[in-house]
């Protein structure tokens, strides 16, 4: 895949097979033929760019990184407060086909203690999304929108909070604990971090 990110066309196909392949089948199920089976062309392409399953999810796993961060781009134009309002909102509603695509991410995130490629995508990821809203929060303080916070303390409290509220929607199968923590994280917004008369 090249250090400047840049994926081929084929790759993308690899990636988006992938997808489905995961909504499909799950992580626990998921294999190199079952994402051959969601992909046009051979196995053996999927593994001319990607020797092993791992290799392939991590890769993966900064797609969805790269697709998130592109959508969030193209609504980069608002004042701090309807950044993060876009961020958080985007942060909690995850892909369309959210069921079956949220529980594949969720056993891959299982996986993530015993395998360090997956540990570290998820810990990069992370730590990108934690600098994307804390860059939003910096920003609305500098504009005298946000009180004078810590923005990574910030940024950090509404992730836990996101993670938490899309963990408790897979495991028990509704949206209001994401409901619910979207409430929360308006609420955590205007009594800690929106100054006074906003």
């Amino acid at each position: 895949m090249g250090d400047d990110g840049a994926r081929t066309e084929t790759q993308t196909a690899i990636m988006e097979a992938t997808y489905r392949a995961l909504c499909e089948q799950g992580y626990a199920d998921l294999t190199m033929q079952a994402i051959a089976d969601e992909f046009e062309k051979s196995k053996s392409l999927i593994h001319y760019h990607y020797d092993t399953k791992e290799e392939l999810l991590v890769a993966f796993l900064d797609y969805l990184l790269a697709e998130f961060l592109e959508n969030v781009e193209a609504t980069n134009d608002g004042t701090p407060r309807e950044r993060l309002d876009t961020l958080v909102d985007a942060l909690l509603s995850g892909p369309d086909e959210a069921g079956d695509f949220q529980v594949a991410m969720l056993e891959l995130r299982s996986q993530a203690p015993y395998v360090e490629s997956y540990r570290e995508a998820f810990a990069a990821n992370d730590d990108h999304l934690a600098e994307l809203l804390a860059d939003t929060v910096r920003d609305g303080v500098e504009a005298g929108v946000f009180r004078d916070v810590d923005p990574d303390a910030v940024a950090e409290t509404i992730l836990v909070l996101i993670d938490g509220a899309r963990t408790r929607s897979v495991l028990f199968g509704d949206d209001d604990p994401v409901a619910h923590t979207r409430r929360a994280i308006d609420g955590y917004v205007r009594s800690h971090v929106l100054v006074d008369d906003q």
